[in-house]
C-alpha cells in the first residue's frame, strides 16, 4: 500500500493538458521540460502508442491533493524517497546521529557544572 506522498498523481497546478507529463515529472523530480519533450520525442518517432496511454493515463491517475503542494522542501524529500529510500533512510539516521551528538554534550555541559543535579541523578540511581 503505497502512501499519499509516494503515490503518482496528475499534477493539474502545473499542468498543460491533463497533468499526466508534470505528474510524472513532480514523482521522479526531473523538470516537467524535460519529461514534455521527451514525451514528444517517443511519441513522433518510436511509439505513436503513447497518445492514447497518456489519455487512459490521464483518466486513471487521481488529481494530486492540494494538500501536497504546499512545501516544497517536503516536496524534493518525498521525490529522494521515491528515486533512493535506502539513501534517504541513511541521511536521515545521521541527521539524527548527529543531533543525539550535540543532545549528549549539551546534557553533559549542563549535568557536569550542576554539582546539585549531579548529586540528584547519582541518588536516583
Amino acid at each position: 500500500m503505497n502512501s499519499p506522498r509516494t503515490t503518482l498523481y496528475r499534477d493539474k497546478h502545473n499542468a498543460k493538458l491533463m497533468g499526466v507529463c508534470s505528474g510524472i515529472a513532480d514523482y521522479t523530480g526531473v523538470n516537467a521540460l524535460w519529461v514534455r519533450l521527451g514525451f514528444l520525442v517517443l511519441l513522433f518517432t518510436v511509439a505513436p502508442i503513447l497518445l492514447p496511454a497518456y489519455f487512459i493515463a490521464g483518466m486513471l491517475l487521481s488529481k494530486k491533493p492540494p494538500h501536497l503542494y504546499v512545501d516544497k522542501e517536503e516536496q524534493q524529500y518525498w521525490q529522494r524517497v521515491r528515486q533512493s529510500p535506502k539513501r534517504t533512510a541513511r541521511e536521515i539516521r545521521a541527521r539524527f546521529r548527529d543531533v543525539d551528538r550535540r543532545l549528549a554534550e549539551v546534557e553533559h555541559h549542563y549535568v557536569s557544572s550542576n554539582p546539585r543535579l549531579t548529586a540528584e541523578i547519582e541518588r536516583l540511581r
